[in-house]
This record gives C-alpha cells, sequence and structure tokens, in this order.
C-alpha cells in the first residue's frame, strides 16, 4: 500500500488507502485494487466507473466515492498519470504493481 499511498499523497492531501477504505466501508486490500483499476480505467477509451465497477466487482457508487475521496476527476486524472508515468515493458508503478494485481505474470 506504500506506493499507492506515496502517489495518492502527491495528488490529494490527508488521503491513504487505510482511512479511504475506513470512509467507503471496504477493506484496504479492496481499496487498493479499486484505486488501481480506475487508474487502468481513466486511460481507456471507456466510461471510468462503468469499467472500475466492472473489473473490481464494486457498485459503481462506491467507486464513485472512491473518486470523491481522493479528489474527484482532476486528482484521478493527476493519480493516473502518475500511475502509469514511465510504465514501459518493465518500469513504473504500473509495472511493479502489475504482479500484484495479475497484470502480469
Amino acid at each position: 500500500m506504500g506506493l499507492l499511498d506515496g502517489l495518492l499523497g502527491q495528488v490529494t492531501e490527508n488521503v491513504d488507502i487505510k482511512n479511504l477504505a475506513a470512509k467507503v466501508g471496504i477493506s484496504p486490500e479492496i481499496a487498493e485494487s479499486a484505486i488501481q483499476a480506475l487508474a487502468h480505467a481513466h486511460v481507456a477509451p471507456t466510461d471510468t466507473v462503468t469499467t472500475a465497477a466492472e473489473s473490481t466487482g464494486l457498485p459503481a457508487d462506491t467507486i464513485q466515492q472512491i473518486i470523491g475521496h481522493i479528489g474527484g476527476e482532476g486528482s484521478l486524472a493527476q493519480f493516473a498519470s502518475l500511475f502509469h508515468a514511465g510504465a514501459g515493458a518493465e518500469g513504473g508503478i504500473a509495472g511493479a504493481l502489475g504482479g500484484l494485481f495479475g497484470g502480469k505474470e
């Protein structure tokens, strides 16, 4: 969670995975998965909320709450940009975390 907490800290104040999870009523692990799904969904050509909800199994209103707690669409865009920065073949946060969430073998 430290990597995602660090990225969240760069785009919004006073938000960390554990606090966000408690506010939304989900486990920190599910919150982490949802935030990663949002980062991926934000750059997809589909609706961000719908795509993240489908990939996590969380209701769309829970995904909307998470977006609100990280600072809205603007903060989500910054977070997604940071998350994917340098995510070439093996680099970046997305590459580093990919294996944790099924993105890499």
